[in-house]
């Protein structure tokens, strides 16, 4: 009886409902110039944000790489912006993500091959093409408090699970799930 109160609560608490928290959208070329600002405007185009540009953390001879040269390019999106852009992501991806690419945590990461997997995007040869990095982080309200700078812990019932988030992903965008 008592278990039947308990999921009775989750279901009515709003602090229990999981929502995707962010989502990061990441284009690394290891090379500055004119192909990062290309792929900064292709990244513009598909979020409808403003990318950020990432610089490279040490000198690597053999990559042609020195510290501090841009090399990278992202976006993070929240709210509508974030579940707008992966319900396009993932009709890019054919609707479904390989088990393996979830942690235990319920966070989902996938690639993405050439932007014009996109539905509605053609083909500029001013642009070219590039290939993509998805990263979503699924979190219940509340997560914050473990982040913040005076950090109190979060128990583990209230943490995401990978079946939780899978569940969030199924029933929001339709997804499927595949083990591969």
């Amino acid at each position: 009886m008592a278990a039947v109160a308990s999921t009775a609560a989750q279901a009515v608490n709003p602090m229990r409902s999981p929502r995707i928290d962010k989502v990061v959208v990441n284009i690394s070329l290891g090379e500055s110039g004119e192909p990062l600002e290309r792929a900064r405007k292709i990244l513009a185009q598909l979020t409808g944000a403003k990318p950020c540009v990432r610089r490279a953390k040490k000198t690597i001879r053999d990559f042609g790489l020195r510290k501090g040269e841009p090399t990278a390019c992202l976006v993070t999106l929240r709210g509508e912006k974030a579940e707008a852009f992966l319900k396009k992501a993932f009709s890019a991806i054919g609707d479904r993500v390989p088990f393996r690419s979830l942690d235990p945590y319920g966070n989902l990461s996938f690639g993405i091959r050439e932007h014009l997997q996109f539905p509605g995007t053609r083909y500029d040869p001013e642009l070219g093409t590039v290939g993509m990095d998805v990263s979503v982080h699924v979190a219940r309200p509340g997560e914050r408090v473990a982040r913040r700078r005076r950090a109190a812990k979060i128990g583990t019932r209230h943490r995401m699970t990978r079946d939780e988030s899978i569940a969030l992903l199924k029933e929001r965008f339709g997804i499927e799930v595949v083990a591969e």
